[in-house]
């Protein structure tokens, strides 16, 4: 039996919670501010249930800090029914053990107190957002959002995974901001971008006249990051000379300069790519020590097709962010919405953000129609094939995928569809029956029977 207790304003959901814990075979306590609880909080409380947003100048986070700040403290779940990502980021900075969205049922109280003897250690809290990509708040995103808020504070190297799109960056960004060394710099280098014989300059740097065109010093990537964060993108397309230079540099924390002296280094290593390292290592084209050295901690980042209900949130988001740009703010249509969480995204959040952009500079009035939304920008990316999946498989993914597209570009209308695709709109019809794709599209519009009629 624990004694839990429960710090809520919300009378209704304080007797609900207790009544529910005392079902379970627990003893609650009930508190109605953040000053209340923290006046009950004894020895004996193995737990709090803790509101995030509550009245009398003392938020749930607050409350969590000063919670957090004793020894031996009970464990904290976080509850908001606005959940976002920088209050879960901070929530778990604090060391809330969890951040979970109200209402609460039974039997996810019932499986959140047998997670308890998990617990998390105690963080510091950040102050910002961490932008975009972060936007959400499904499940795979709060897993992310959680991870980061963990990971932040710890000097370890952080190898950031996920397709092209997915917003590797602001996770990164995510990482410094909200972590002990924001106050520091934060530096990009994209390792895919920098040419072979450039790449050992770009990142540590060089002394005056150490080659041809080395007109003066240049501290380098390394240096410029000092008590801050450097961020090597795209790390899986890095030469194999130069993954030695920087297997060196993590393991040593030294650095040399081109025709120049050994220097110390203490910038934090976050590193990212769409590629297997693991697949890369075992291939040998990629260091496998290189590897272990980045993955201390790993943050794998779901492709937008895997968050779906993230997509009209951040949709939403671009909308307003291009109207704060041009004094006009848009609307999207429930069909365009519809629309919008209909289309795969290969292209991940890059390509939601671009798809409304050109949508908000090419429509004229303030709503946002499906018509208006053009998902067949980007028709050469695809979802990738699995790795075991042989042609025929991977001809009908891709197959599948086009009807899709095709079907959501016309709203449901298959004579458009089959059109498009430059196929007849009997073969159309047979595939989409083979693909299971028939049903979902009559309920794309009403006028498809007189369409195909």
């Amino acid at each position: 039996m624990a004694t839990v207790l429960i710090i809520d304003d919300d009378r209704a959901l304080r007797e609900g919670l207790a009544e529910a814990l005392a079902d379970l075979g627990h003893e609650p306590r009930l508190a109605a501010s953040g000053r209340e609880g923290l006046a009950a909080l004894d020895d004996e409380v193995d737990a709090v249930l803790l509101d995030l947003r509550m009245p009398g100048g003392m938020d749930g986070i607050e409350v969590l800090r000063r919670i957090r700040a004793s020894a031996g403290c009970p464990h904290v779940v976080v509850l908001t029914a606005f959940a976002s990502a920088a209050n879960t980021i901070e929530a778990m900075r604090l060391g809330a053990f969890d951040h979970l969205s109200k209402p609460i049922g039974r039997a996810e109280l019932k499986a959140l107190l047998e997670r308890l003897p998990q617990r998390v250690a105690a963080n510091a809290a950040p102050e910002d957002d961490a932008g975009d990509g972060l936007i959400g708040s499904s499940e795979p995103m709060r897993s992310v959002q959680k991870a980061i808020g963990l990971a932040a504070d710890s000097d370890a190297s952080v190898l950031i995974r996920g397709e092209t799109g997915t917003g590797k960056e602001l996770v990164a960004r995510a990482l410094h901001i909200h972590g002990k060394r924001k106050d520091g710099p934060f530096v990009a280098v994209n390792c895919a971008a920098i040419p072979a014989d450039l790449l050992e300059s770009e990142l540590f740097g060089h002394v005056k006249g150490s080659f041809t065109g080395a007109t003066a010093d240049r501290s380098g990537a390394f240096r410029d990051a000092a008590n801050g964060t450097l961020f090597l993108d795209e790390i899986g397309d890095m030469p194999l000379p130069m993954q030695a230079k920087i297997l060196r540099a993590l393991q040593e924390q030294v650095i040399t300069p081109v025709g120049g002296k050994p220097v110390r280094t203490n910038a934090r290593i976050i590193a990212a790519t769409h590629r297997d390292l693991a697949r890369l290592a075992a291939t040998g084209d990629f260091r496998e020590d290189l590897y272990y050295r980045l993955d201390v901690v790993q943050i794998t980042l779901p492709p937008l097709r895997d968050r779906v209900a993230d997509i009209v949130p951040l949709a939403r988001h671009f909308v307003a962010r291009a109207g704060a740009s041009n004094s006009r703010q848009k609307h999207l249509s429930e069909a365009a919405i519809d629309k919008l969480q209909r289309h795969p995204w290969p292209g991940n959040v890059r390509e939601l953000r671009n798809a409304i952009e050109r949508a908000c500079i090419m429509t004229r009035g303030d709503v946002i129609g499906a018509e208006d939304i053009d998902t067949s920008a980007n028709p050469a990316a695809a979802v990738p094939a699995p790795d075991n999946a042989d042609l025929p498989a991977a001809v009908a993914q891709l197959e599948k995928q086009m009807i899709e597209r095709a079907l959501a570009a016309c709203a449901g209308n298959r004579t458009e569809a089959a059109r498009r695709l430059n196929i007849n709109r009997q073969l159309l019809y047979t595939k989409m029956q083979r693909y299971g794709l028939a049903e979902a599209s009559e309920k794309l519009t009403d006028r498809v029977g007189k369409d195909d009629a």
